[in-house]
């Protein structure tokens, strides 16, 4: 109850703000019973989030309701890749709200497949009149958890990474995958290999790790994060 006070606390505020606020209110009431005082909750303990997009509030209600009454939206999307914007109707299939950023997964009438959407770059937002049906062989926690990290593609690579002995004491611990194997080597290190199909968000991962990971597998992946790291030499 206490974490699910802080999550709504945290996006609540104008369309939505009055219901959320009501939940709050009705949480905050059932946790008094258990003699705590209210006043001393958000002292207690916190969320900390960092580089994540707010979603615009009336982009976030409609995309909601889109997702919940099954209607199909028509908002403008932004790129940053071709940094241009377009017409999109989507299906909203679900809400997510990853690593503090929201998205809504949904299928695409423009590409004509599955695609994520952040609510950050989306604007005009519209719910239409026209109805859909999720997919019966659609699952999203099975879409979701299929491999690493948010966005997906159509093919799928084992990546293993081995971390140095002094890192491997922090990483020993966390979970990467679901499906993600762990081997102890000798020396202390680890590695850790797991289903990866876009190379875009485990790039970064591992560029964050500097000079403690490396890749093992797939020599693509390698060759990806060997160039990135010579850019980041030109720099210095």
């Amino acid at each position: 109850l206490l974490i699910a006070r802080k999550m709504l606390q945290d996006i609540s505020g104008g369309a939505i703000g009055d219901e959320i606020s009501s939940i709050v209110d009705k949480i905050t009431n059932i946790l008094k019973k258990h003699s705590v005082v209210a006043d001393h909750i958000d002292d207690a303990f916190s969320f900390q989030l960092i580089e994540y997009s707010p979603a615009p509030e009336a982009v976030f209600k409609a995309v909601l309701e889109g997702c919940l009454k099954k209607k199909c939206l028509s908002f403008t999307y932004y790129s940053p890749a071709t940094e241009e914007k377009s017409e999109r109707t989507v299906e909203p299939y679900h809400l997510l709200n990853y690593m503090g950023t929201w998205h809504t997964i949904g299928y695409c009438h423009l590409r004509k497949e599955i695609r994520d959407f952040a609510l950050s770059r989306i604007s005009e937002a519209k719910v239409l009149t026209e109805s859909f049906k999720i997919p019966a062989d659609f699952d999203f926690k099975k879409y979701f958890l299929s491999t690493f990290g948010l966005y997906k593609g159509k093919t799928t690579k084992e990546v293993t990474l081995r971390f140095t002995p002094e890192k491997s004491k922090w990483i020993k611990d966390q979970i990467w995958h679901k499906d993600q194997k762990v081997k102890h080597l000798k020396d202390g290190s680890i590695e850790l290999s797991f289903p990866v199909s876009d190379f875009s968000e485990i790039k970064m991962e591992i560029l964050k790790h500097g000079g403690m990971v490396e890749v093992i597998k797939p020599k693509s992946l390698k060759d990806l994060t060997k160039a990135e790291a010579k850019n980041i030499l030109k720099i210095y």
